[in-house]
């Protein structure tokens, strides 16, 4: 969410991974290509620019080497439930993004 690693294709890349796939809170489907591609002209990439304000932030195990994270955040007044399953990659032993999905949450919501 930091705007460095949003900016930024090669930190993007790190955190993604190969089969990443993504339900944005437009509906919209991305790949890993496409968001690798779009997210620095994203908003909350810029560094003066709003940013995403993260709370609520629950994961879970499901199975070794998959986690289910859920949280919500805030940017520009505009507040959506994420939810994104990491998986561990044994080749190197890092946490990657699997699969992420975003959903609006409307004014005056609780």
């Amino acid at each position: 969410m930091e705007p460095e690693v949003r900016a930024s294709s090669a930190l993007t890349c790190r955190l993604l991974d190969p089969e990443f796939v993504e339900v944005g809170a437009s509906g919209r489907r991305w790949t890993y290509d496409e968001t690798v591609a779009a997210l620095p002209d994203m908003e909350g990439a810029a560094k003066d620019g709003p940013r995403y304000e993260p709370s609520e932030m629950t994961g879970v195990a499901l199975a070794p080497g998959l986690v289910h994270l859920t949280y919500t955040t805030v940017i520009d007044g505009q507040r959506a439930r994420r939810s994104s399953l990491w998986r561990r990659n044994d080749d190197d032993d890092t946490w990657r993004m699997y699969y992420h999905q975003a959903t609006p949450v409307p004014p005056g919501t609780t």
